[in-house]
C-alpha cells in the first residue's frame, strides 16, 4: 500500500510553504491536484518535477477509483488544492475517505490556510468559531445569512469576488463587528475591519478583485 499525503500549499505567497512539504512534492509518485496548470507554477518555483492528474469538484468517481487503485499498487501520492489546505471547501475529504475505507494510510501535511490566516489577526476571541465554507449561490442562501446574523460566537465564511458585494449588503444592518481579508499573503493583501455597515461601505467603493475571507461577530 502506498501513503496519501495532504500537502498544504500557498495561499499566494509562494514563499509560504514548509519545508516537509516540498520534501513530500519532491518524493511522492504522483501529485492529485485541481487545476494542474496552477500547481505546475508551484512546482517549477521549487523545480520539482512529478506527474500531476487533475482532481477536482467536477471529477468523476472514476478518478477517484483511478487514485484508490495507484495506492494499493504501492504509488504515494501528494493531495494539493489551488491554494491552501484540502479537505476545506473542495472534494479531498472524499478522497480521504475512500482511501481510509480501504485501509490505505493518509498523512497530513499542515501549512498555510485562508482560514486560519485571518482568524489569526481577527484581533477578537476566537476561542470557539463556526465555519461555513462558501455561502449558497442560490437555495438556502438567505437561510444561512440569518444564521449567520443569529449566531452567539463568531462564523468565519468564504467568499467570491462575484457574491462579496451581495453578501455585505445583506448583513449590512446588522449590529456587531467584522473583518474582511482579500488576497491574503498576495502582493495587493487587504485587512479590513469595522461595522457591517461601514465594511459594506467600504467595498462597495473599490473595484472587487480577488477571493476573500470574512469573520462576522455579532457582539
Amino acid at each position: 500500500m502506498g501513503i496519501l499525503y495532504i500537502v498544504a500549499t500557498p495561499i499566494g505567497n509562494l514563499d509560504d510553504i514548509t519545508h516537509r512539504a516540498v520534501r513530500v512534492l519532491q518524493t511522492v509518485d504522483l501529485i492529485a491536484c485541481e487545476d494542474t496548470r496552477r500547481t505546475k507554477i508551484l512546482l517549477d518555483h521549487y523545480k520539482i518535477q512529478k506527474p500531476l492528474i487533475s482532481f477536482h469538484q467536477h471529477s468523476k468517481l472514476q478518478k477517484i477509483e483511478t487514485l484508490i487503485t495507484e495506492l494499493k499498487s504501492g504509488k504515494s501520492i501528494a493531495l494539493v488544492t489551488d491554494a491552501g489546505t484540502p479537505g476545506i471547501s473542495d472534494p479531498g475529504g472524499i478522497l480521504v475517505a475512500e482511501a481510509i475505507k480501504s485501509g490505505i494510510g493518509v498523512t497530513p501535511i499542515p501549512g498555510a490556510s485562508a482560514l486560519t490566516a485571518l482568524i489569526s489577526v481577527a484581533g477578537i476571541s476566537m476561542d470557539r468559531f463556526s465555519f461555513l465554507g462558501f455561502l449558497p449561490h442560490k437555495k438556502g442562501r438567505q437561510t444561512m445569512i440569518e444564521k449567520i446574523k443569529s449566531s452567539y460566537i463568531p462564523v468565519v465564511f468564504y467568499e467570491s469576488p462575484h457574491r462579496i458585494l451581495k453578501t455585505l449588503e445583506s448583513l449590512s444592518k446588522s449590529p456587531g463587528h467584522m473583518i474582511v481579508g482579500r488576497e491574503l499573503t498576495k502582493k495587493f493583501e487587504e485587512i479590513f475591519r469595522g461595522s457591517p455597515q461601514v465594511v459594506y461601505n467600504h467595498f462597495k467603493e473599490k473595484k472587487i478583485q480577488g477571493e476573500f475571507v470574512v469573520i462576522y461577530s455579532s457582539r
